[in-house]
């Protein structure tokens, strides 16, 4: 599966579009990073604990999105972005997105 940021893949025609794909997936802080996080909040930097929440988040928010434009008959994915809504402390949304296409040899 090709996935691009870009709108098209260069060196291959776009065949079809297929419509937009999803993969979505809300997560929250485990008691453990929550607090070892929430100390290190007060005296700033890099809070690694959080960077493997959010990096876990989005690379199943991103499988769960391939997930989806295989079912749909894609071999490749433009456009694609992430987006992230908080809906209460600590409970984030994570969505990765982008246009399901059938590349095609020029």
């Amino acid at each position: 599966m090709v996935v691009t940021s870009a709108n098209n893949v260069e060196g291959y025609a776009i065949g079809a579009h297929l419509g937009v794909v999803r993969g979505i997936v809300v997560r929250s802080n485990n008691i453990i990073s929550g607090f070892i996080g929430g100390i290190k909040t007060i005296f700033g930097g890099n809070i690694s604990e959080f960077e493997r929440v959010c990096d876990d988040a989005r690379q199943i928010a991103y499988q769960r999105m391939v997930e989806h434009a295989q079912r749909v008959g894609a071999n490749a994915i433009i456009a694609m972005r992430y987006d992230a809504t908080e809906f209460s402390p600590g409970v984030t949304e994570v969505l990765a997105y982008g246009t399901a296409v059938q590349l095609k040899a020029p």
